[in-house]
C-alpha cells in the first residue's frame, strides 16, 4: 500500500512544504503533535528518491479529525451499548430471581391461620400483597394458577397462547416470608359457626385422601361466580362460555372445526352459511372483544388460507339492552357500533334469547317477533350468578345475608353475620361493578388490613411481656412506644374503590378507552387507544415472564400470522 502511495508522489528531490503535511482545519495542540508524529513515521518509511519510479508523487494521508457529528455518533453508540447491557442484565437478574425462590419460614402453630378460597383476581391480589410473617396461610382452589381474564378473548383465535396469560399460584406463594400451603381442590362447604372449610380433590388422579376439613381463624372468600344461563338447558349443552382457560381452548377448537367442515368437499351452500355464522350473546366487554378478535382472524388469516369460504364468515352480536358496552360513555358506544358496522359485524340490540338449540338460537327482537338464527359457533358471554357453595353459605346466615346476587359485606369487606370471614370479588353484592379492577383493589386493601392485624398481634404480645415484668425493671418510655404502635396498627380505614378507567378492544387494531381525569372523563378510540390498551395490559400482568410471553406472541402474530392448524 505504501508503494502505491509513493507511486503517485512527485520526485523527492525537493523538500515537501509544511502546508502539505498539515490538515486544512487547525487541530488542538495534542492532535497536532499526534499528527506530526504520524507523518514523521510515514516519511521514515519512504524509500530514497533514487528508488522511486519516474513521475511518482507523494500523497500524505489526511489525519483523522473528530468532528461534532462523529463525536455524537461515538457517544450515542456507547450509551446505547451501556443501556442494552444494563437492560439485559436487569432482565436476566429479575427472571432468575423469580424462578429461584429463597428459603422460607416454617408454619408456626402459634400464629393464626388464614384460608384463602380461590385464585382469581381478588385472591391473587391478596396473596401478592400479603405479609405472611405473622400468619399461616392456606390456599384452596380448583386451579393452581391465576388467569389474566382480560386477554382471554385473544386466546380463542390464536392471537395469544394459553400459557402466556396464566401465572402459577406457587410462583407467588414461594416468594413469601413464611411457607404457604397450596391445595388444588374444590371447596365443598364452609361452616361459619365452627370455622371450618371442607374441600375435595376433583382431579382425574386421586389418592386416598379425597376430602379434607380444616379449621381457620380467618377466611378470605374469593370464589367468584358462574355463568348466567337464565335456566336454559341448551346453553350448557351447545354454547361455549368464555370465563376459563378451557373455555378459550374449546372455542378455538370448535371455530377451526366449523371452518374445516365448511371447506369440506360438496358441502351444501346452506350448511356452509350455517357453519360460518358465529353468534356472540352478550354485549359487554367480553363479547365485544371476542367479536373484534374474530374479525381480525377473518381479515388477517382466514382470507389467506381459506379464500374459498372466507367471505362466507358472518359475525352476529346479540344484546338484550338498548346498546352494547353500557358501562362506557355514549360517544364510545356509538364509535364501537359504527366500527362494527364498517367491519360488517351485525349488532342486534333489544334482542333476547329465548332458547338455544343444537344448530340455531331462538330470539325475540324489539318488535316482539320470534325467529331462529342458525349458527355454527355460539359463544355465551352474559352475566354471572352465584356458585352453589356461595348460596349454601348465605343460607346458613339468613338474617344477615338478604341479597340473592351475592354475599353482603360491610365497608371493611367483612361478611355480615359471620365472624372472621372476608369476601371479595364477583361473589359479593356491593355497589361496585363485578370487574377485575374492583376485585384487585379489594384484594390489595384486604392484604393491607391483615398486615395491620399482624402488627397488632405482635405489639400486643410485646406489651403483654413488658407488663408482666417486675415493677421498676421496665422503661416507661418503652411501654409508651409500644402503646403508640399498637394504637397506630389498630386504625383500619374502610375500603374505597378508585376507578382507573375502562378499556376494550374492538378489532381492526382499534380500541376504546374511557379514563377518569380530575372531575371528568377522557374518552377516545382508535389505533392510539389500541397502543394504550396493550401497554396497560402489559403493565398489569403479574410477572416479567407473562409480559415477555404476551409481547412475544403479539410479535409472532405480526410476523407470521395466527396458527390455523388443529390439535
Amino acid at each position: 500500500m505504501a508503494f502505491r502511495q509513493l507511486a503517485r508522489a512527485p520526485a523527492l528531490g525537493r523538500a515537501l512544504p509544511r502546508s502539505r503535511l498539515a490538515p486544512v482545519a487547525r487541530p488542538t495542540i495534542a492532535l497536532r503533535a499526534q499528527t506530526l508524529s504520524t507523518t514523521r513515521r510515514v516519511l521514515a518509511d519512504i524509500p530514497p528518491p533514487s528508488e522511486l519510479p519516474a513521475g511518482a508523487k507523494i500523497v500524505v494521508p489526511k489525519p483523522y479529525v473528530l468532528t461534532r457529528w462523529r463525536r455524537f455518533l461515538q457517544t450515542f453508540g456507547r450509551v446505547t451499548l451501556v443501556v442494552l447491557l444494563g437492560a439485559t442484565g436487569a432482565f436476566v437478574y429479575v427472571t432468575q430471581s423469580e424462578v429461584h425462590p429463597g428459603d422460607q419460614l416454617d408454619q408456626d402453630p402459634s400464629k393464626k391461620t388464614i384460608v384463602v378460597l380461590g385464585s382469581g383476581w381478588g385472591a391473587t391480589s391478596f396473596l401478592k400483597n400479603l405479609d405472611t410473617e405473622e400468619f399461616n396461610v392456606v390456599v384452596v382452589s380448583p386451579r393452581n394458577y391465576f388467569l389474566f381474564t382480560p386477554l382471554l378473548p385473544s386466546v380463542t383465535v390464536g392471537t395469544l397462547e394459553p400459557r402466556s396469560i396464566i401465572q402459577p399460584t406457587r410462583y407467588i406463594t414461594r416468594h413469601k416470608k413464611r411457607k404457604v400451603a397450596v391445595y388444588e381442590a374444590e371447596a365443598q362447604e364452609v361452616d361459619p359457626v365452627n370455622k371450618t372449610v371442607t374441600f375435595e380433590d376433583q382431579s382425574d388422579i386421586r389418592g386416598a385422601a379425597g376430602s379434607v376439613t380444616i379449621k381457620y381463624d380467618y377466611l378470605v372468600y374469593a370464589l367468584g361466580c358462574e355463568n348466567q344461563t337464565f335456566g336454559m338447558k341448551g346453553v350448557t349443552e351447545y354454547a361455549c362460555f368464555l370465563k376459563e382457560l378451557s373455555d378459550a381452548d374449546k372455542i378455538r377448537t370448535k371455530l377451526l372445526d366449523c371452518i374445516e367442515t365448511a371447506a369440506f368437499k360438496d358441502q351444501p351452500e346452506e350448511e356452509i352459511d350455517r357453519l360460518m355464522h358465529m353468534v356472540v350473546v352478550g354485549g359487554g366487554p367480553t363479547g365485544v372483544e371476542y367479536a373484534g378478535e374474530l374479525h381480525d382472524f377473518l381479515i388477517d388469516d382466514l382470507k389467506k388460507w381459506y379464500p374459498e369460504i372466507a367471505d362466507r364468515l358472518r359475525i352476529t352480536l346479540i344484546e338484550a339492552l338498548p346498546n352494547v358496552l353500557p358501562a362506557f360513555s355514549k360517544q364510545l358506544i356509538q364509535y364501537t357500533e359504527s366500527t362494527f358496522k364498517e367491519n360488517k359485524i351485525d349488532v342486534l340490540t333489544r334482542t333476547m334469547v329465548k332458547d338455544v338449540k343444537e344448530r340455531s338460537v331462538v330470539v325475540q327482537d324489539a318488535n316482539k317477533e320470534i325467529r331462529e338464527i342458525p349458527y355454527g359457533l355460539l359463544v355465551w358471554a352474559t352475566g354471572n350468578v352465584s356458585r352453589p357453595i356461595t348460596r349454601n353459605l348465605m343460607a346458613k346466615l339468613p338474617h344477615a345475608q338478604t341479597q340473592r346476587r351475592g354475599i353482603v359485606v360491610d365497608d371493611y369487606l367483612s361478611m355480615l353475620g359471620a365472624e372472621g370471614i372476608y369476601a371479595l370479588g364477583d361473589c359479593t353484592a356491593t355497589q361496585y361493578a363485578p370487574t377485575a379492577q374492583v376485585a384487585s383493589q379489594q384484594g390489595q386493601y384486604l392484604a393491607q388490613t391483615f398486615g395491620k392485624l399482624g402488627q397488632k398481634f405482635k405489639y400486643e404480645q410485646q406489651l403483654a411481656q413488658l407488663r408482666t415484668q417486675p415493677p421498676g425493671t421496665v422503661d416507661p418510655q418503652q411501654v409508651e412506644a409500644a402503646v403508640k404502635k399498637l394504637n397506630r396498627a389498630s386504625k383500619i380505614v374502610p375500603f374505597h374503590y378508585s376507578h382507573q378507567g375502562s378499556l376494550a378492544y374492538i378489532g381492526s387494531e382499534k380500541a376504546i378507552a374511557d379514563l377518569p381525569f380530575y372531575q371528568n372523563n377522557v374518552a377516545w378510540g382508535g389505533n392510539a387507544a389500541m397502543v394504550f390498551w396493550r401497554s396497560a395490559y402489559i403493565s398489569t400482568l403479574y410477572s416479567v415472564r407473562n409480559r415477555t410471553l404476551v409481547a412475544t406472541d403479539w410479535l409472532k402474530v405480526k410476523l407470521f400470522g395466527r396458527d390455523v392448524s388443529r390439535e
